[in-house]
This record gives structure tokens, sequence and C-alpha cells, in this order.
């Protein structure tokens, strides 16, 4: 015979050599004694316990009333009570390794975006804090204990009470270092980003990194613009999650910005798109390297190539620098099309009564998600570089 007890082996036998008890009553003295706050133990399980235990000898039953298995009373055997006492003097000074799930999970954490690991951490804090406060009330309503079990309510409530600080120490740490190391080109150029919505405002543009790739043609329609943009935003994040990965170094991802041109710059206030010619982009910090860019742009390859899918827009992007030094822009609120009145008193009024010309591309900023955002609600920054006239 095996003399090797599992954890809920060990403990049912042990309630046992306590004194003969039904399913009924070790489910009761279980849930009383917070058993499950330190050994996987359910209430389906304890009869699957018993069989094994009554199995190899180390408990008898003592009677089986008509009710069934769930009201027949079990006792340990000689063999059972030695064994559980030998058991219980290894367990005695035995220490058992802890391999937490969490530090697995914390292992991996940085495939994953800041916002889903503070996430977890936090209906973890949550959860441990119910779990405490479960144990110590447990504790309460059976005091005064004998010390063998004010000495398993301690240990429960220490594990618990360590467990509970390092998830908040691990979660403050995420939080500052979030706050103050992760690149966000929107809060470290906070006014090139967050300009009023009633007047124009002057702001001076400094050399700025973009992956970025050209184009031509209506937005709405053009299958061009559109794999432009999804090419862009899968080699943003798997740039983001490299930089993260290999250099520790996080940033997020900015908005999608789009440079403008037309021959005739009434073309934006007449909306013959199909006329217009872009370049989609989107920021990236100066660590940021050609290098880095072709093994991102590799990588979403070979993604696609997995899925069976192709982009040929992949091909065209490059990482490139514009300065566009003094410029005017305004926050427009509504959808695209709704952008002519804000453009038309830029181009015929603001400019002309400021002494300024056209001195580069409209630039366009999209601070809102089109596929979430209703269109009277979203957001779009409108640039233009000027000079003197």
């Amino acid at each position: 015979m095996s003399s090797t007890l599992t954890d809920g082996e060990l403990t049912v036998l042990g309630l046992l050599v306590e004194q003969p008890r039904h399913g009924y009553e070790l489910e009761r003295v279980i849930e009383e004694r917070g058993v499950r706050a330190w050994t996987a133990l359910g209430f389906s399980s304890i009869y699957y316990v018993l069989d094994k235990l009554a199995r190899r000898g180390l408990i008898e039953t003592t009677s089986a009333p008509s009710g069934g298995k769930s009201r027949a009373t079990f006792r340990v055997t000689e063999s059972g009570r030695e064994l559980c006492a030998a058991t219980t003097r290894d367990a005695l000074a035995t220490l058992t390794p802890v391999r937490a799930r969490v530090l697995i999970a914390m292992a991996n954490s940085p495939s994953l975006p800041d916002v889903d690991v503070v996430t977890g951490l936090t209906g973890r804090l949550e959860a441990l804090r119910k779990q405490l406060a479960d144990v110590r009330a447990a504790r309460s309503r059976q005091e005064p204990l004998p010390a063998s079990a004010s000495a398993i309510f301690n240990y429960s409530e220490a594990m618990l009470a360590a467990d509970t600080a390092w998830t908040e120490k691990t979660l403050d740490t995420l939080t500052k270092e979030s706050a103050m190391d992760k690149y966000d080109v929107k809060k470290h150029h906070h006014e090139l980003y967050a300009p009023p919505s009633k007047e124009f405002t002057v702001v001076e543009v400094p050399e700025l990194r973009y992956i970025a790739i050209d184009g031509q043609g209506d937005p709405n329609t053009s299958p061009d613009y559109a794999n432009a943009v999804e090419a862009l935003y899968g080699v943003a994040y798997g740039l983001k999650f490299a930089s993260k990965k290999t250099l520790g170094r996080d940033f997020a991802v900015g908005p999608l910005e789009g440079l403008w041109r037309a021959d005739d710059p009434t073309a934006f206030l007449s909306r013959r798109k199909e006329t217009w010619e872009w370049t989609m982009m989107i920021n990236q910090p100066d660590w940021i390297t050609e290098d880095m860019v072709r093994t991102a742009i590799d990588e979403v390859v070979k993604k696609n190539a997995a899925k069976k899918k192709d982009n040929a827009a992949l091909g065209d992007i490059r990482l490139r620098a514009f300065a566009e030094g003094t410029c005017v822009q305004i926050l427009h609120i509504g959808s695209y099309d709704d952008e002519t009145p804000t453009l038309d008193r830029l181009h015929n009024r603001y400019l002309p009564d400021n002494g300024l010309t056209f001195n580069g591309d409209h630039h366009e900023i999209y601070l809102s998600d089109a596929r979430r955002t209703a269109p009277a609600k979203m957001k779009t920054i409108l640039r233009q570089p000027v000079k003197p006239a």
C-alpha cells in the first residue's frame, strides 16, 4: 500500500482522526474552519477522497443508512491513524515550494498592454482582500480557538496579507513606471495635441519621427488608403511590443495622422477627394530605428502569410522625420465632411488677417476612433504650416 497522501486526503483523514463524521459534517467543518483558504478541496471532491481512503483501508463506514453515502459515517482505521500521524510529522518539517501562477503571468506580462496587466492585478487585489476578510470572519465566529486552529488561521492570514502587500506594491510600481517612463506623444507634446476648438492657435512644431506611407485618392473609397492604415497600425504595435521586450522601453501607439495635399488648395474646401494626395503616418519615439521598423514589417508579413493575407502597403512603409515649424491649428469636433467651414475660415480669414500664407501640407490628427465614435463627436486636429505672406 502506498504511504503517500495528497493534501486533500491528509486533510479529510485528519478530520476523521478527530472523530467519526459523515460527508455533510465534513463539509460543514471544512467551511467553518476556512480549510479552502489553504487547500484545494471542493464539496464534490470530499466523496471522491472518502472513496479513495476507504479503498486503501484507511477509513471504514460505521453505518450506511438508507439516505445514501452522504449520510454514511466514516471512522479511521488503525492503519489510517498511523499513516495520518506519520504524514503529519513529515508535513510539519517539510518546506513546500510556493509556485504561484501569478509569477508565470508576470514573466509573460511584457507581451501584454500595460492596461491589461494593471487590470488583472487590480482584480487579483480585490479577490485577495475579500478572501482575507472571509478568513478573518470565519476565525471570529469560532473564537476562542485551540492553539492548533489558531495557528492555521494565523498562517492563512499571514499568507494572504503577504500576497496582498506584494500585489499592492507591484501595482504601485507598475502605475508609477507607466506614468513616468512610458512615452506618449500626446503628453510629451501636450501643446501640439490639445488645441482649443473655438479659436486658432499658433504653435512651433519641432522635428518629429513617423512611420509613413504615401498614396492618393478618396480615403472613403480607395483600397490603397485602407491598406495603408491597416499596415501602419500593424507595424506600430509590432514596434511597441518589440521596444518593450528588447529595450525595456514602452510607448503608447500614437494617433493616426495625415498630411494632405492638392495642386489647388480649394480642393479641400470643395471636398474633391479624388484629387487629394496623402501621407498617412503614426508618430514614433526617437529610439525607434530603421532596422527595428524593417523587422516589425517582416513580422507583420509573416503573420499575414500564416493567415493567407497580403497587404502590399507594408512594403511602402518608411521611417521619416518632419519638421513643420510654425503652424496654425484648431480642434474640429464633428464629421470629417463638416470641416469645410473651419478650413474656409482659416484659409480666407485667419491667414490673410494675420499676414500669413501656406508653408506645407494640410495636416490632420485623428484623436477619435472612427469605428467606435459617432461622427458628431469625433475629434480631429486641423493643422496648417504657415509663413509670412
